[in-house]
This record gives structure tokens, C-alpha cells and sequence, in this order.
């Protein structure tokens, strides 16, 4: 707890230019990685990433020493070069954007290699560090680098302000905004430009091996929880600034521990935890609601296959005849164990009662047991009616649909069907 107050209060001034340093970047990179995922341009940050080393060494090699301005400048103009040949070679030849991105991102990263063995056997005494470049070292950001991660922060937060309505259209549906008159190469120019600033400020303190991972994973776990524009952004920038936070406090409490590649595990677990416990695309609810369906649809198979076994004896008046689970495989084949299951959840919903071995419907499981043989049968009208569909086959295509029919559709059948409602002697 002790080492927890002293985190949280900066009691070392450098553990605060390291927290607010990777809050920076975790937050632009959040922010601007999100339209790249968007726009289904994932990859495209690991060419960057890769591309912004020979752009440090050439940074290092103008200046004549690890000049914060000149190394960043040497890396965005690479980064950027690096965007505009994937582009390049995808549009003037047949080769495809992940071919091109992964021909572009070795090149740079082995010129980059090239560049830092030759800085590093020159035998200058300030390319010290250098190398550090390669996997990050958040713990070395220092004052004014924190000003210059603040300083992107605030010019990529602004600029999405500006242009959030054009940015949306284009990640979206980029020949829609064409047709409403948007420059899209110009947008598309801005984004590109804005994702190198992000890497390359983030570059230091996690390293062109994982800086890649800081653009794409936070809006990936944010997708999951939202198809909002505007909450995938800010549930982005919160995974993303969580993941620093927690990062940096393990490289805290554990001496040797590195900061970068612990916010990107960290990160990494928040996407998992995502992909498998979010409300609406999680496996876990995908799973759920398939069940809840297999069921649902059980359960409709069994009071039709009901209905129809009272209206195989001639007497659908009163849907009150006693039968065994064994009656009913002759009108359906249902797995048994699955018929038993469902007759046994059928009986807690009250649609079905039990008298010794043998089943009956409750007056509300007649009435629901009519319902679903009225929907199965207007679906068959309507494809009979309205569609070129084989007499033989619309039972087959009645048997899919009519779990999924809404008391609006079925009124809009009845509609379209020139009736007033079918009699129930009539199914």
C-alpha cells in the first residue's frame, strides 16, 4: 500500500513525466488508431512502426546527437514515406495491400537496422541509447519530451474536433462521401499524417516492435463494447489510458520490469476480456443467445408439433388431449433428450401441466400452440402468393421463418394478404 500511495502521488518527480508521458500517448494513439481500425487499415500501423527507425537514425545522423526535434522529424518523414509507397505499389501494380505493407515494412526496418549497426560501430560517443529505439524505454522520458507527447495530444484531439463529421463519412463509406463532394484524398492525407505523429511520439517509450499495438488494439476491445463513433473513441482512450496506468505501475513495483511491452500485455488482456464478455458481440453472449434461441425454437416445435397432433385426430377446439413424449416423435423427430428437456421447461413456463406419465396443454400453451401454426401458415400463404416458390418447398422456408416473426410482421401479412384474420378452424 505504501508503494501504491508513493505511485499515486509522485512522490519521484520522474515516475510523474513517465505516467503523463504515457497517457499522452496512449490517448493519441487511442484516438487516431480507432479510424485506422475503422477504415480497415490495421496493418498499415505496423509499416509505420517499423518505418520510423531508419528516420531516428537519419534524425541522428543530421543532428550529430539524440536531438529530440531532429530524431522526430526524421521519423515522421519516414513514417509518412512508408504510407505513401504501400499506397503506391498497391494502386500501380497487382500486388495487395498486406503484401505491399509487409514488402514496406521489412524494407524500412532493415534499412533501419542497417543505419543504427553503422551509427553504433562510428564510434560517437552520443548514439548512447539509441538503440532503445527498437523495444522502448518509457522510463527515460523526460520533461520536455512530456510536453511534446502533450503538444500531439492536443493536435490530434483538436483536429478530430474539427473534422470529426468528415472523418466519420470517410471511414465509414468512402464512395458515399466522394458523392456528397468531400476530398477524401485530402482526409485521407490528414488521417495519414495524424497516425505517423501518433507512432512517432510513442515511439521512445515503446518501441517500433510494439508502438503497432498501441494504434489498433485499443479501438479493437472498444469495438466490442459500442457501434458508436463517439463512445468507441472515448472507450478507447480509457482502455488505452488504463493499460499505461497498469503498465507503469507494475514496471514500478517490480525494479527491471519494462514498461512498454507490460502496457501492451496488459492491453492485450482488456481486448481478451472484451472479446469474450461484452454485452452485445462477445462469445459469451453470442453463446447465450444461440442458446436462447435453440431453445425458444425447441419450445415452438414442440406446442406446434402439439397442435398438429390434436388436429391429426380431428379436434382442434379443445387443445386439451393427454399425450406421451413418445406420441410426439410421430409427428416430429426430435432428439430425445432435447424433447424431454423442453417438455420440462415448457411445464415451468405453465404452457404445459403433467397427470401421471403423460402431458397436457394449459389454456395458455393452446393459445401459444395456435399462434405458432398461424404464423407458419400465413408464411406459406404470402410465399405461395407473392413468390415463384414450388408449392412443395414453402413449408420448409415456413419452418425457418416463423420463429422470427414479430406481431408487426404478422399484421403486415394479414395486410398484404387481402385478409382480415384467419379463423382458427381454418389452420
Amino acid at each position: 500500500m505504501e508503494t501504491f500511495l508513493d505511485f499515486i502521488s509522485f512522490k519521484d518527480p520522474n515516475v510523474f513525466y513517465v505516467v503523463i508521458g504515457i497517457f499522452c500517448i496512449c490517448s493519441s494513439s487511442a484516438l487516431i488508431g480507432t479510424f485506422a481500425y475503422l477504415r480497415k487499415r490495421a496493418l498499415i500501423g505496423d509499416a509505420i512502426a517499423h518505418a520510423l527507425l531508419p528516420g531516428i537514425c537519419l534524425g541522428f545522423l543530421v543532428a550529430g546527437e539524440k536531438n529530440i526535434i531532429y530524431l522526430f522529424a526524421g521519423a515522421f518523414l519516414t513514417g509518412w514515406l512508408s504510407t505513401f509507397l504501400v499506397d503506391f505499389i498497391v494502386n500501380r501494380s497487382k500486388v495487395k495491400q498486406d503484401a505491399a505493407i509487409g514488402i514496406v515494412l521489412s524494407s524500412f526496418f532493415a534499412l533501419g537496422i542497417v543505419l543504427l549497426t553503422y551509427i553504433q560501430n562510428s564510434g560517437t560517443t552520443e548514439q548512447g541509447g539509441l538503440n532503445s529505439f527498437l523495444f522502448g524505454q518509457a522510463a527515460a522520458i523526460n520533461k520536455s519530451e512530456v510536453s511534446l507527447f502533450a503538444g500531439i495530444l492536443v493536435i490530434v484531439v483538436l483536429i478530430i474536433i474539427v473534422f470529426y463529421r468528415q472523418f466519420l463519412i470517410v471511414s465509414f463509406n468512402p464512395d458515399f462521401a466522394k458523392s456528397i463532394g468531400l476530398k477524401v484524398k485530402t482526409i485521407e492525407f490528414l488521417l495519414t499524417s495524424l497516425t505517423v505523429l501518433a507512432i512517432a511520439s510513442g515511439i521512445q517509450a515503446l518501441g517500433v516492435v510494439l508502438m503497432s499495438a498501441l494504434i489498433i488494439t485499443p479501438a479493437a476491445a472498444a469495438r466490442f463494447w459500442t457501434n458508436n463513433l463517439l463512445k468507441m473513441l472515448l472507450i478507447a482512450v480509457g482502455f488505452s489510458v488504463l493499460s499505461g496506468w497498469v503498465g507503469t505501475y507494475i514496471s514500478y513495483v517490480n525494479f527491471g520490469m519494462p514498461t512498454g511491452p507490460w502496457v501492451v500485455l496488459v492491453l492485450s488482456i482488456i481486448t481478451l476480456l472484451s472479446f469474450v464478455f461484452s454485452v452485445n458481440h462477445g462469445i459469451l453472449a453470442r453463446f447465450l443467445k444461440a442458446r436462447k434461441n435453440r431453445r425458444k425454437i425447441l419450445h415452438e416445435n414442440i406446442l406446434k408439433a402439439l397442435y398438429q397432433l390434436h388436429e391429426r385426430e380431428g379436434n382442434t377446439n379443445e387443445l386439451n388431449r393427454r399425450f406421451s413424449p413418445r406420441e410426439l416423435l410421430s409427428i416430429r423427430l426430435f432428439d430425445t433428450r432435447n424433447l424431454q428437456n423442453g417438455i420440462q421447461r415448457l411445464k415451468k413456463q405453465s404452457l404445459l401441466k403433467q397427470e401421471g406419465g403423460l402431458y397436457f396443454l394449459t389454456s395458455q400453451g393452446a393459445k401459444e400452440s395456435k399462434r405458432i401454426v398461424r404464423l407458419h401458415r400465413l408464411w406459406e400463404q404470402y410465399l405461395l402468393k407473392r413468390t415463384q416458390i414450388d408449392a412443395y418447398h414453402v413449408h420448409s422456408g415456413a419452418e425457418a421463418i416463423e420463429h422470427i416473426l414479430s406481431p408487426e410482421i404478422e399484421k403486415e401479412l394479414i395486410r398484404e394478404l387481402g385478409i382480415s384474420g384467419i379463423p382458427e378452424e381454418d389452420f
